[in-house]
């Protein structure tokens, strides 16, 4: 790899951890406005126009409160436990094509921090490490709430996985391919946007939106960390920017789980007419290919981002509204439901494919 790509792409993947922390970031100013729409009461008001400052005022708080460790907690453990939480919300996000190529002259740049052709497997794999962040931390507070929390979103994240593993297994028979950048460009082909495999694996979406808010530990799935029964979960003990980094981490993960849904399902950076306008700014306005083709991508980069904000919004709409599971019904909801789906939606798919009416 030349210097010069090396460069461009280090920057690329800074660009995406530096977004993915600024979204999760107003993710929490998001969450209040929205709380307080559906509510019908007043936002954050107080902290710059709009309230627009009250991430900055929350972030100053967490990190000059107090830190403290509780007594007979491990505390190489304790510190690791948000880090790790942490860290692999963010690796996960490398991996996801937020837009198609950018050339300048010679130099053809891809809007995306790396390009693995196992790049679903990758996600997979960082997201299963996530709940060693939650199980250690739990663990390593000495608090039988913490540990009770840790202990349900292992089991919790266990259940879900395997139905959102048996969901993505039909999107990849249909597409052939673990890269996620693929499984995008096979959803843009000329005249048939309206194919993306939302239309295909309608059963699929659901049962991986689900799973999503599960993996999550968004409402109605916030066992691990509810209030009613176990204070506030694994991190119970946690204070200080150590509590933030918990935090952050949910909105990292809704941020990515949203970007990975609008990836596999709507299309990714593609959107409707994309190649219809592309040509026409050739033909009609002279445009060179290499400059419409730049338009295109960057246009495509926004409506990826459109789609992620809906479903962010979406996230944050189901929590305001929906009240929370019992564990026995999460449980039962994610073994006697969801699995047996997945696995009819795979038998479904297959036949699908062998009578050639989807490819």
């Amino acid at each position: 790899m030349e210097l010069p790509t090396l460069g461009w792409q280090s920057i690329v993947i800074l660009v995406v951890f530096g977004v993915s922390l600024l979204i999760a970031t107003y993710c929490t100013y998001a969450e209040r406005v929205i709380a307080a729409f559906l509510q019908d009461r007043v936002g954050p008001d107080r902290a710059g126009p709009f309230g627009l400052l009250q991430p900055l005022a929350d972030a100053v708080k967490l990190f000059t409160k107090e830190e403290f460790f509780p007594a007979g907690a491990n505390k190489a453990l304790f510190i690791m436990g948000p880090c790790l939480a942490m860290i692999t919300a963010l690796m996960s996000s490398a991996v996801i094509p937020f837009g198609n190529v950018i050339q300048f002259g010679n130099n053809v740049f891809n809007l995306q921090g790396i390009e693995v052709n196992i790049g679903m497997l990758w996600v997979f794999g960082i997201v299963s490490l996530g709940v060693y962040g939650v199980m250690i931390g739990g663990w390593a507070s000495n608090n039988k709430f913490s540990l009770l929390g840790a202990i349900r979103a292992g089991s919790q994240n266990i259940s879900y996985e395997l139905a959102m593993g048996m969901a993505l297994i039909a999107v990849l028979m249909i597409s052939g391919t673990l890269s996620l950048r693929e499984i995008t460009l096979q959803q843009s082909q000329a005249g048939e946007w309206h194919f993306w495999n939302i239309v295909k694996q309608p059963l699929g979406f659901i049962i991986f939106l689900v799973c999503a808010f599960a993996e999550t530990n968004r409402t109605p799935f916030d066992l691990p960390e509810c209030e009613t029964e176990l204070v506030g979960g694994y991190h119970t003990e946690y204070s200080s920017m150590k509590m933030g980094l918990y935090l952050f981490a949910e909105y990292v993960n809704v941020f990515v789980a949203s970007a990975v849904m609008s990836v596999l399902y709507f299309g990714g950076f593609n959107f409707p007419f994309q190649y219809e306008l592309r040509d026409w700014l050739v033909s009609a306005q002279s445009w060179e290919l290499m400059s419409a083709q730049n338009l295109i991508s960057v246009l495509g980069l926004l409506g990826l981002f459109g789609k992620i904000f809906a479903f962010i919004f979406f996230f944050m709409w189901v929590r305001w509204t929906l009240p929370r599971f019992r564990y026995d019904q999460l449980m039962r909801l994610g073994w006697t439901i969801l699995i047996p789906l997945a696995i009819f939606n795979i038998l479904l798919t297959g036949g699908l494919i062998l009578g050639g009416i989807i490819k």
